[in-house]
């Protein structure tokens, strides 16, 4: 399935609407040498490039010109060269004429053409971008993104927030094939094996499929580090597995699921009664998502129980929905409950979270913990996002909280020591807001209870 040009029409008719004056410029990406430039890595079309024009492929500017009621695609055609290299491609014309657009020029225009224009640009991302607009526009790097156009950041985001049906089609398909690579993880993991080996069987579901990946793979068994790529370890019986891993599928929108499992047949008694104190806390939160509903509520639901967990296991103590509104909770818990998924797996990040997560005049928390809660604004039908509160173990953090004295009301750091070694574990499931309620997306089942788990990986013989 693909999105119809009939929708790109609508979309760049509306932000025209909402922006009312100026040109709005949309830079492309190019293509990216990993160690010299015929050696790329895997192209990656800008999101919001995709979003409004729908083309894919590199070497390309996009504006609307709303004063003039303009579109144009800038770039290049092919040349002897290039196709010697690449094969015979369709002309540039011949590339924007299926999302609508019919006014093409040579990319040695566009600087020329912008001359002189009241021009809105987006915070750049990419050095090649800081590059081009300085060119383009004489702004210097250093001043780009304070002098990104507010407005235009803010009119995507009143777009791209709210995915219609045919969005969720497409973002379901994303889901599907990444609970497929999750269950390609339940049945390889076992003890003696190496992370690397599951990565591989994960990120192979992808390729068959002829997908990417929507994000770096993390698989491994030092799940207390949030953000571990690097597949470094062998599995050890004994251990608890840890995947987050999702498919960007050939529409380029993500699926962003997580996965915890023992290494070896069970769960030991201690990994399995903190796994279902997560899976309460999971629930917890589900419970909490209702329309006008601030997603923050859903993080406290999560966090309040996690608390209390931890408090039945001797580790913390006092009252746990206050644990959870001071902060204490993130030692044990310290990031945020989920974020917005669509065409980029934490959607729109590159815009700034305070347009894509909060509401206007929300103000985001400083505090450890709260400060990484990239979703926290009311919930609204349309919005897709990730549920995914976890329980982490981390030494270093333990040690600092304790010296600095921190929620000594909270935290037991006596009882600390023989828990240091847990490591840590989440799940994560993608759901839509809808007018009724929050609807869980994707058709294939990942499991979540233990029961669930064990039934995975024991399909593997």
């Amino acid at each position: 399935m693909q999105i119809q040009k009939e929708t790109y029409l609508r979309r760049r008719a509306r932000l025209k609407k909402d922006m009312g004056s100026g040109v709005l410029l949309f830079l492309g990406n190019a293509e990216v040498g990993m160690n010299y430039a015929d050696n790329a890595y895997r192209f990656r079309q800008d999101s919001t490039m995709l979003y409004f024009f729908g083309l894919d492929f590199p070497g390309i500017a996009a504006v609307i010109d709303v004063d003039e009621d303009r579109e144009i695609v800038f770039g290049n055609d092919l040349t002897i060269d290039d196709i010697v290299w690449t094969g015979m491609m369709p002309s540039l014309s011949e590339r924007c004429q299926p999302v609508g657009v019919t006014d093409t020029r040579p990319m040695s225009e566009l600087a020329d053409y912008l001359r002189g224009k009241f021009v809105h640009f987006l915070p750049p991302y990419r050095g090649d971008h800081r590059v081009w607009l300085w060119e383009l526009l004489g702004v210097e790097p250093a001043a780009q993104p304070s002098l990104a156009s507010v407005p235009f950041i803010k009119a995507i985001v009143s777009q791209r927030n709210y995915k219609d049906e045919e969005e969720l089609r497409l973002i379901e398909e994303s889901v599907d094939l990444s609970t497929e690579m999750h269950l390609a993880a339940y049945r390889a993991v076992r003890p003696g094996i190496h992370e690397s080996e599951v990565a591989a069987a994960v990120e192979e579901v992808a390729c068959r499929h002829g997908n990417a990946l929507a994000f770096p793979t993390i698989a491994t068994v030092q799940g207390q580090v949030l953000h571990n790529h690097g597949f470094i370890h062998d599995l050890k019986e004994g251990d608890i597995f840890l995947l987050d891993a999702g498919a960007e599928t050939k529409s380029h929108y993500a699926g962003d699921l997580s996965s915890s499992m023992p290494v070896g047949e069970r769960f030991t008694d201690r990994q399995a009664e903190v796994y279902n104190i997560h899976l309460r806390s999971f629930w917890a939160a589900v419970d909490k998502l209702q329309v006008g509903t601030p997603f923050r509520e859903a993080h406290i639901a999560a966090a309040t129980e996690i608390a209390r967990g931890m408090k039945e296991l001797g580790l913390m103590k006092g009252d746990p929905a206050e644990a959870a509104e001071t902060g204490a909770y993130a030692l044990f818990f310290p990031c945020g409950l989920g974020h917005m998924v669509g065409l980029d797996v934490h959607n729109m990040e590159n815009l700034g979270e305070q347009y894509v997560g909060y509401a206007d005049g929300q103000q985001k928390s400083k505090q450890f913990g709260f400060k990484s809660l990239r979703l926290a604004r009311p919930l609204e039908p349309g919005f897709v996002f990730t549920v995914e509160p976890g329980i982490y173990f981390i030494p270093e953090l333990m040690d600092k909280w304790e010296a600095e004295g921190q929620f000594r009301d909270f935290i037991c750091y006596d009882k600390l020591g023989p828990w240091r070694d847990f490591t840590g574990l989440r799940n994560e499931l993608n759901y839509v807001m809808t007018p009724t309620g929050a609807r869980l997306l994707g058709t294939i089942k990942k499991p979540m209870t233990i029961d669930e788990v064990y039934a995975a990986k024991e399909s593997r013989r």
